[in-house]
């Protein structure tokens, strides 16, 4: 049984992926420092034998050093993740997203860790006007702090070849959607979907903006696709993460929620604060890994609805700042 350490494995993707390989016949261990107070997210996986959660720090090395002593494969996760949160703690993110990021990758190869994923963003393509579709060798682009970071992070994985016997593979995400046990209610389909169900008045900047979106249990398919796949295929590759036919603007995302909701009001403007835009091409992760998407945007806007009039999420709306990357109780000395 292959033991895969999860850095970062009680986040929103985080969760999702630790128990598909659970599912799947695998031991995690999960490694996270309960960030955004997202304790609860452990109790629902502490009762299976083959998962061990430690609290730790990643930039605590020596801590980390021993951890991965005894495991198979690395997935990280960990970090600081989305612009807001970024700006809002711009020398945590530093910390984190930087040094934080180049130690764990430097301590992988120091103690010959095999298999390593890096989950990075395509938002690392910023902005393209004339509406090609980004490709993985399509010049790269970041527009705020946490895609620089990502970006600097590739350049030194992609470094590395030819010096280790680390076998890398990055995967740039899509933003993602889907329900999972450490919620996040600050990304677009979650978001516009919760206001619209909740009956509160929906303001969409720059609604002809496009942007990929995946579900999270797709993105636990695909890491455990990597995790399987041979060597030659994945060692030192970069994928975009989703799928093509869940590209879409504003808008669309907007009118997919309206179909579940119709009586949802919606009023749009211009000029928003977040300049990206651009639209993913997903072929080589199709071709290569044989990877397709599962689930559609209208697929997520319907079981959040539905998990909403359940009365999952009775509290989402007084409880903002707990369903998102919003605040964390951690600092950085400048």
């Amino acid at each position: 049984m292959d033991k895969i350490l999860i850095i970062g494995g009680e986040g929103y993707i985080g969760n999702v992926v630790a128990q598909n390989l659970l599912n799947e016949g695998y031991a995690v261990v999960s490694f996270d420092n309960l960030l955004f107070r997202n304790n609860h997210c452990v109790l629902h996986k502490i009762q299976n034998p083959n998962y061990t959660f430690i609290y730790g720090d990643m930039l605590d090395t020596g801590h980390l050093s021993s951890v991965l002593n005894d495991v198979d494969g690395v997935i990280l996760l960990a970090g600081l993740v989305g612009d807001p949160i970024t700006k809002k703690y711009p020398n945590e993110s530093a910390a984190i997203n930087d040094k934080g990021v180049k130690k764990v990758i430097d301590l992988c190869v120091e103690k010959n860790i095999k298999q390593f994923i890096f989950v990075s963003t395509c938002s690392n393509y910023g902005l393209i006007e004339d509406g090609e579709l980004a490709h993985e060798e399509f010049e790269l682009n970041p527009l705020s702090l946490y895609a620089k970071s990502k970006v600097n992070a590739e350049k030194h994985i992609l470094s590395l070849k030819g010096k280790t016997e680390l076998n890398p593979t990055i995967l740039r995400f899509a933003t993602a959607f889907g329900l999972s046990p450490r919620m996040r209610f600050d990304l677009t389909v979650s978001e516009f979907t919760r206001d619209l169900a909740l009956g509160n008045d929906l303001l969409v900047y720059d609604a002809d903006t496009w942007r990929p979106y995946c579900h999270v249990q797709d993105f636990a398919r695909l890491i455990q696709i990597v995790l399987e796949a041979p060597k030659e295929k994945v060692a030192f590759e970069v994928f975009n993460a989703g799928g093509d036919v869940n590209n879409a603007t504003k808008q669309m995302i907007v009118d997919k929620i309206l179909n579940k909701l119709p009586n949802g009001n919606v009023k749009y403007q211009e000029h928003g604060s977040d300049p990206r835009n651009y639209r993913v091409n997903f072929n080589k992760v199709k071709t290569v890994l044989g990877f397709e998407l599962k689930y559609t945007v209208q697929d997520g806007i319907d079981e959040l609805v539905d998990a909403m009039e359940n009365h999952i999420f009775d509290q989402v709306d007084e409880n903002r700042n707990f369903h998102g990357n919003y605040e964390i109780n951690y600092r950085i000395s400048k």
